[in-house]
């Protein structure tokens, strides 16, 4: 398989508030069955190099059937995710290889580490609510970033000792969940090029909304 350097790290970006319409990751499509990818299906070199990333970073992954939901939906090489290294992922998410591979980066390097500096513990699940799904962003005619698997909405977050962090938002005296999630929004802003959650807007009153949404001048949407 040909090789190529693995997906930047966390390129320079400008931070901020656009004006954005958010998703509602209970608002999802029809259950679908996924399809494992043909043998014989070409893979682009970028997607070989990519799914080699997902490797290094000890992405546990399925190749699945190109989807196709209509004009503004679909993804041509998407990529099942089901675990990071240790880290669990349930339900398992559909999502562009890109996707995972951010995602990834950013749970080894920065969530499992937060964990063990707050908690003394390491990370067993993330639960999430929303990867791949064919809908357009809510109240707008724009397509969501969910639609191209491009995000991903996080409900919960699981420890190994036991501890299971509900990300809306903690009570006035929760101060160490408060600072953890704090944490792992403002982190997570590094690497995505959309961070939404609890404290926003209702709609992301009970989840993190990461995506890489492609924005000029490198703007982020960090909130």
């Amino acid at each position: 398989m040909p090789s190529s350097p693995a997906q930047p790290e966390a390129a320079p970006q400008t931070r901020g508030l656009q004006t954005l319409v958010p998703s509602n990751p209970m608002m999802v499509a029809y259950p679908r069955l996924d399809r494992p990818a043909e043998p014989s299906a070409s893979v682009p070199a970028d997607e070989i190099a990519c799914r080699n990333d997902l490797k290094r970073l000890g992405v546990t992954f399925q190749d699945l059937a190109p989807i196709r939901d209509g004009p503004t939906c679909g993804i041509d090489h998407p990529v099942k995710v089901s675990a990071i290294g240790s880290v669990k992922m349930k339900p398992a998410a559909t999502l562009s290889c890109r996707m995972a591979a951010t995602f990834a980066r950013w749970t080894r390097k920065e969530l499992v580490p937060t964990a063990r500096w707050k908690y003394l513990s390491g990370v067993k699940t993330i639960h999430q609510g929303s990867s791949y799904s064919c809908r357009r962003i809510a109240r707008s005619r724009t397509p969501s970033q969910h639609s191209v698997g491009n995000a991903l909405d996080v409900m919960r977050i699981e420890l190994n000792n036991g501890r299971d962090i509900d990300v809306r938002k903690p009570g006035w005296f929760s101060f160490r969940q408060r600072s953890f999630l704090n944490n792992v929004r403002a982190d997570g802003c590094d690497y995505f090029t959309t961070v939404l959650g609890p404290g926003y807007n209702y709609d992301h009153r009970n989840h993190f909304h990461f995506d890489i949404m492609p924005r000029k001048n490198g703007y982020v949407a960090c909130k």
